[in-house]
């Protein structure tokens, strides 16, 4: 894992390097807004999963599978209920169902579906989906799921070992999902576009509407709040006018923020983040003890015994070739981060030291700890 934050914080160097001519990049403005209204909706199903090899749930202790299983077969003319008890079949499972409705799907068009075990069944692999309905927040079933699924897992093992590559209790079925009901969205009706940013800013949003005005004219498009661009469709196309704007590109702004993953040792910095003048000094305290017995051998016909000789080795790193560091004020990110790896500061106690800083008000950006 230092290996890994080492090469982030590398990766951030280098583009730092660039200095402004990568703050400078242009953005298309479809690939920083999305257009309200056209959006995805969540699906969600249950339903059970066929033709396992004896890795499906166990019907004694899953009760909801060995239930769902009488119930498939009563509807399919198959009375199984008085001797549900008695069923230990394991090569069924029950799963849950989910994927995303994109917009603008039409009745009869396929989508891809994810299956996830809700048992304790061991492997879905060549398993296949029976008939699954895909309901909305709703209430309403807008597809029905069936297919044979792809899980890309390998398991193999013997007695005393066993080796699992990916997740073997979920799986795909592509294009598994067929729609049987659309979400009404009318576009061609609207009287106003509203673009939202994904990333909310007031200057960002200012330039996407500069940019849009410059091809429509001015007054076409205003900044309603800091996340949200609103373009006035009178006289146009709404169609013709997203066509016309979105492949427009501007400057986004990009906001002073430190991301911290503590769990991870992963640090993240914005190329505008500014340190005003602090110093710095780290070093840590190691103590190492290292037991390293010897035998003491005597000599022969000597009469002695053999005995084993203690050994001790005590060596104390107090930190003493760490030096204190001066950081003037506007110091910029790759400063920072310089100056940080001069000291021989590792990403963990980098971490601190950035915690620190802000605490003593010298870090002008958003720190952001998860």
């Amino acid at each position: 894992m230092p290996r890994l934050v080492c090469l982030l914080v590398g990766l951030v160097l280098g583009l730092a390097a660039f200095g402004p001519r990568a703050a400078m990049a242009q953005i298309r403005i479809k690939d920083i807004t999305d257009v309200e209204g056209v959006r995805e909706n969540q699906l969600v199903g249950y339903g059970l999963v066929v033709g396992l090899n004896g890795t499906g749930d166990n019907l004694m202790n899953a009760l909801f599978t060995r239930q769902s299983l009488v119930g498939m077969l009563e509807r399919l003319g198959v009375n199984t209920r008085d001797l549900a008890a008695s069923l230990s079949t394991k090569n069924i499972a029950a799963v849950m169902v989910t994927t995303n409705l994109p917009p603008f799907v039409r009745n009869g068009e396929h989508i891809d579906v994810t299956v996830s075990s809700l048992g304790d069944a061991k492997d879905l692999t060549g398993g296949t989906l029976m008939v699954t309905p895909l309901l909305a927040a709703d209430g309403e079933v807008y597809a029905v799921a069936q297919g044979a699924l792809v899980t890309g897992a390998i398991v193999a093992g013997g007695a005393a070992q066993k080796v699992t590559r990916n997740i073997p209790t979920t799986g795909r079925i592509p294009n598994g999902a067929t729609i049987e009901r659309e979400v009404p969205f009318e576009m061609a009706s609207m009287k106003t576009l509203r673009l939202g940013l994904r990333n909310p800013d007031i200057t960002t949003g200012e330039r996407v509407a500069a940019a849009i005005n410059q091809v429509l004219g001015n007054g076409a498009a205003s900044v309603s709040d800091l996340r949200t661009v609103t373009v006035d469709l009178t006289g146009r196309q709404p169609v013709d006018t997203l066509a016309r704007i979105e492949d427009l590109t501007v400057r986004p702004d990009t906001p002073a923020v430190v991301v911290i993953d503590e769990a991870t040792g992963t640090i993240v910095m914005g190329s505008n983040v500014r340190v005003s003048t602090v110093a710095i000094a780290q070093g840590n305290l190691t103590i190492r003890v290292t037991e390293t017995p010897q035998v003491s051998q005597p000599g022969p016909l000597s009469g002695g015994q053999t005995v084993v000789v203690p050994r001790t080795n005590v060596q104390i790193n107090d930190g003493r070739d760490r030096k204190l560091a001066v950081l003037g004020a506007g110091t910029t990110l790759q400063d920072l981060v310089t100056n940080l790896n001069s000291l021989g500061v590792g990403p963990r106690d980098m971490i601190t030291i950035l915690q620190a800083i802000k605490a003593a008000g010298a870090l002008q950006a958003e720190l952001k700890v998860r």
